[in-house]
């Protein structure tokens, strides 16, 4: 086996139709979902409620997607350079300290300001309060497969990647309860580790797996030109028009929501657009300070920003009931955070002679 990740180019890679114009297709697949979503809610419902075993909140049509967005990444990944990433861990270490030490507490706060304060004329007092305890609860799950979709549109190391995922998937098996009942002030946080547990092998182990398996039969079989040369190009639409058929069944899921509440929809959306803003600012600042190479940063600012939102819908769901306050901000969430982080990958490719620039080189392999 190969043991280099792929090498990085000094630009960034041609985007195709589909990638070019994200931006426009999110938008169309958000009317067609809550057209769907309204016009035929049986079938919608019906589809919400296949999930990986009773009470997993796993929904099998997304993972199904899921998994055809994550794979060809997963192929890109060559697992012989994984330990080599010991040897720059500045990337790792700068986004555990946003998703852990900034992230959460900084959501709290701008919660607090705009549901609490600035649009206390708009929100009842109690209900702002369950607001606040959905954002956290949001902004306490730092997210996972979505990730590799991000790190594809800005060139991202997918090596170094997967363990960003990985290591954050193991730390929130113990934090994320602690941190959400210290800022939530919430004395028994149930965590459905079902539901994280099942999240982490569906999401990330079994197209973990697969992606090692394929890649090692194909390297064995017809060799590194042919793999890297004819059989990668050809998964090249699938990771796009999977997130697209993605966002349909979401925006279909949430068709009720979007249009009955939707003032609350957009009052909780703005301390969540500030956040993303924020986080990805700030991880991507301070990578650039500490000379990380760019194809590590970007995916790391966009880790800093994004969510892990099946467990975060299913904790408040758990908590605080279906129809609260706190899964509605969960799913508002889910809602703004696809067309915002297509517009971070937008910024991270845009400025990469930009960041290159202030760390003095280009981008380079693990190894």
């Amino acid at each position: 086996m190969n043991t280099k990740s792929e090498p990085q180019s000094d630009t960034p890679k041609r985007l195709n139709f589909f990638e070019r114009y994200l931006s426009l297709w999110v938008l169309v697949c958000m009317i067609v979902g809550v057209a769907l979503g309204k016009l035929l809610p049986d079938f919608v419902a019906s589809l919400s409620k296949l999930e990986f075993g009773q009470g997993s909140q796993v929904n099998i049509p997304i993972a199904v997607l899921i998994w055809l967005m994550i794979f060809p990444m997963m192929l890109k990944i060559d697992f012989g350079s994984l330990g080599s990433i010991a040897k720059k861990p500045k990337g790792l270490f700068i986004t555990l300290f946003v998703n852990w030490l900034v992230k959460p507490f900084s959501m709290a706060f701008l919660a607090w300001v705009f549901l609490q304060h600035v649009f206390a004329p708009w929100i009842e007092p109690e209900m702002a309060k369950n607001y606040t305890a959905g954002l956290i609860i949001l902004a306490a799950a730092p997210c996972t497969a979505m990730v590799f979709v991000w790190s594809y549109l800005t060139d991202g190391d997918p090596a170094y990647t997967l363990v960003q995922v990985a290591v954050n998937d193991l730390i929130m098996l113990v934090a994320f309860a602690p941190v959400v009942m210290f800022l939530c002030g919430v004395a028994d946080v149930i965590v459905p580790s079902k539901v994280l547990i099942t999240s982490v092998v569906v999401f990330i182990v079994i197209p973990l797996a697969a992606g090692f398996l394929t890649r090692k039969g194909l390297l064995k079989s017809h060799g590194i030109e042919w793999f890297e040369k004819s059989f990668l190009p050809r998964f090249q639409p699938v990771t796009v028009v999977a997130l697209l058929a993605t966002l349909v069944l979401i925006f279909a899921f949430q068709a009720e929501n979007l249009t009955t509440k939707w003032v609350a929809v957009i009052l909780l959306a703005i301390p969540i657009l500030v956040q993303v803003y924020f986080n990805s600012s700030l991880t991507y600042l301070l990578m650039r300070w500490f000379k990380v190479p760019q194809n590590i940063a970007a995916p790391g600012a966009l880790i800093g920003a994004s969510n892990f939102f099946e467990l975060a819908v299913a904790v408040a769901i758990t908590l605080f009931g279906p129809s609260s306050g706190a899964a509605l901000a969960c799913v508002v969430g889910v809602l703004v955070e696809v067309p915002v982080m297509l517009s971070v990958c937008r910024v991270c490719n845009a400025s990469r002679g930009w960041y290159q620039r202030g760390i003095g080189s280009s981008p380079e392999p693990l190894a």
